[in-house]
């Protein structure tokens, strides 16, 4: 009697083994679930615990006021008061329940939602300015100017960070976003006032920026120089030529060379009068409202089009995208390009709009915090946006805590911004993945 061997057949279920049989073995089909860490739940729980001690327990007394209208709102609503020892107490328990939840799904080795991780960050930060402001001299602030505040300090860190999603996504990390923000903030202030035009010192901006992008993609690029260390090197080239060049040109005449034509902010009628979203989306610089289209175009681009699944093949496998045909050093370089151009764009934003001339190191290390918010958004234009709205809301918020007199030191308010950088990178990224190729030059075999 012989027996004859059938292979299974895809797309057809198999018959499980019986009691005792051993199972057979598919190596090529075989897949292993991969494990889900401890880093997300225990850093909520933690977070959670000193939430319910110190925003809770410990927390203030008196009734904290949030102001959402201002006087000149077409819709004027009245302010919002919270009585913070009683708020606290109620946040941090929500607070507890969803870390709570977040360890119950580990032990069933299950991944935490991503809503979970975007109520509790909306819990705490509710939380921690309820105590804030209820334990202040001053137990009222302007909600709607804190929010406001916070997306302009944003700007430039959105602009920065997706500088840093169009080089990653094609394969080359960008360590250079501080030199490209700086760049174009020089170049912007010197352009824009020999010619009183701030719109030709933002053109300028972002061509600085691209010209640093530039040098960044020849020697990462065609040169194959370590792109970590490349970007090192641009971030203190261009520090100390614009560092140079204030000392030396537009100190000795500052009317001259260092008092740039500014971008007025645009309103739109009626639109931005209404409360909170008013003077965020519909009272802003042409800067401003760029900002919005760019994080726009380059999702598009980069999910919803042909030339975005290029470049993201480039970035995931540049050997695979090699053999369709695509000319993959090509398109690392003008996509780096591209991104440097954005963010001097966002450099520019210093000079033409928040300040009225340009100083030394005038990015401060947003550079990096942009670099942090594209890691934070896991390499998406949407989820790098958000990020940098989060470290903007911390750098805005140090400054109005310390004006209304808070109890908190002035240097825990003033570390704040890079504490949430550390926190989010750190600890709530979980196992966000960059593309596969990124940092890896490409050579041609």
């Amino acid at each position: 009697m012989s027996t004859t061997a059938t292979s299974p057949q895809p797309g057809k279920p198999q018959p499980a083994p019986l009691d005792g049989a051993p199972a057979a073995k598919h190596h090529h089909t075989a897949v292993t679930a991969k494990p889900v860490t401890w880093k997300l739940p225990v850093t909520l729980l933690v977070l959670a615990i000193v939430a319910f001690v110190f925003f809770g327990l410990m927390g203030p007394h008196q009734t904290a006021k949030f102001g959402i209208s201002t006087g000149s709102d077409f819709f004027q609503l009245p302010a919002l008061e919270v009585q913070a020892f009683l708020g606290g107490i109620v946040l941090s328990v929500i607070m507890l329940a969803l870390a709570g939840y977040a360890v119950f799904l580990k032990t069933r080795n299950r991944k935490v939602p991503g809503w979970v991780t975007i109520a509790f960050i909306a819990l705490f930060v509710a939380a921690f300015l309820i105590w804030v402001v209820g334990g202040a001299r001053t137990t009222s602030i302007s909600l709607a100017g804190l929010i406001a505040g916070s997306v302009t300090l944003a700007v430039p860190l959105v602009f920065g960070s997706l500088s840093g999603v169009l080089c990653e996504r094609v394969g080359v990390v960008n360590i250079a976003i501080e030199g490209q923000l700086l760049g174009g903030a020089f170049t912007a202030a010197i352009i824009a006032t020999l010619t009183h035009n701030p719109f030709l010192g933002l053109l300028a901006a972002a061509i600085a920026g691209a010209l640093v992008s530039m040098i960044l993609a020849l020697f990462s690029i065609k040169y194959v120089v370590n792109q970590i260390i490349v970007g090192v090197v641009l971030n203190v080239l261009v520090s100390g030529v614009t560092g140079f060049l204030f000392s030396t040109v537009m100190q000795a005449d500052k009317e001259k060379f260092n008092s740039p034509a500014h971008l007025d902010p645009i309103t739109i009628p009626v639109l931005g009068d209404i409360p909170l979203i008013g003077p965020i989306l519909f009272k802003q610089s042409l800067i401003g409202y760029l900002m919005y289209i760019a994080v726009i175009v380059v999702w598009v681009g980069l999910f919803k089009t042909k030339w975005g699944l290029r470049v993201r093949a480039v970035g995931e496998h540049p050997q695979a995208a090699d053999t369709m045909g695509i000319k993959v050093n090509a398109t690392r370089f003008w996509n780096v390009t591209l991104g440097g151009a954005i963010a001097g764009i966002g450099g520019s934003f210093f000079t033409l709009v928040a300040i009225d001339s340009f100083t030394k190191e005038i990015s401060g290390g947003r550079g990096f915090i942009a670099l942090a918010a594209l890691i934070f958004g896991r390499w998406n234009p949407i989820g790098a946006f958000f990020a940098a709205l989060l470290f903007g809301f911390a750098d805005n918020l140090q400054s109005i805590v310390t004006i209304i007199g808070t109890p908190v030191p002035s240097q825990f308010m003033a570390m704040l911004p890079y504490l949430v950088t550390v926190l989010a990178v750190a600890g709530l990224v979980g196992r966000s993945r960059p593309p596969a190729a990124s940092g890896i030059p490409y050579v041609k075999g």
